[in-house]
């Protein structure tokens, strides 16, 4: 499994909101297209529907290291303060498209009775098609790995703060 690892980052951010006004899943599914694009220039457009057996889905677009990703998220877990997303995601990069498995998982925990801890985690994992596209090119998947990891993670450290004042913004409109 360790081998199947691409990227594996996490950031927290605090929250000024009490745990019992945040829902994360209401957040991300009626998350207005402008305002996923506020939280990261690399985000070009969002939206949610559902998946084939109607589960909640999030489609989100974001454009990594001049790759355009089109992430098809589907809810594995959606509890009012955790949030885990599927997605077998689209990737079109300058040589042709494959595919990256990524985990989205979004958690916050009570700091105090006004304040939480958000936890944006993004696991991203190599799929047969992902491997196969790489090896036609000659790639060695330790050299994509190392060029991946610093896009990655610096995404996910620029995006989990704006994240988090979106989460904090609409758990204070909840009343």
């Amino acid at each position: 499994m360790e081998d199947n690892i691409l990227v594996q980052s996490s950031f927290s951010a605090t929250i000024h909101a009490p745990i019992e006004k945040i829902d994360i899943p209401t957040w991300c599914f009626t998350l207005p297209e402008s305002e996923y694009q506020a939280c990261s220039p690399a985000h070009c457009s969002a939206g949610a529907t559902t998946a084939p057996d109607g589960r909640r889905m999030s489609i989100n677009v974001e454009i990594l290291g001049g790759s355009m990703m089109v992430q098809h998220y589907v809810e594995e877990v959606g509890q009012p303060d955790h949030l885990r997303l599927v997605s077998n995601s689209d990737v079109f990069t300058p040589t042709g498209r494959t595919k990256v498995g990524v985990i989205w998982d979004l958690a916050v925990r009570k700091i105090d009775d006004k304040t939480c801890e958000f936890t944006n985690t993004v696991h991203s994992s190599v799929t047969p098609e992902l491997a196969e596209f790489l090896g036609q090119q000659g790639i060695p998947l330790e050299v994509f790995r190392a060029g991946r990891r610093p896009i990655s993670e610096a995404h996910n450290q620029q995006e989990t703060p704006l994240f988090a004042k979106s989460i904090e913004r609409h758990a204070l409109r909840q009343g």
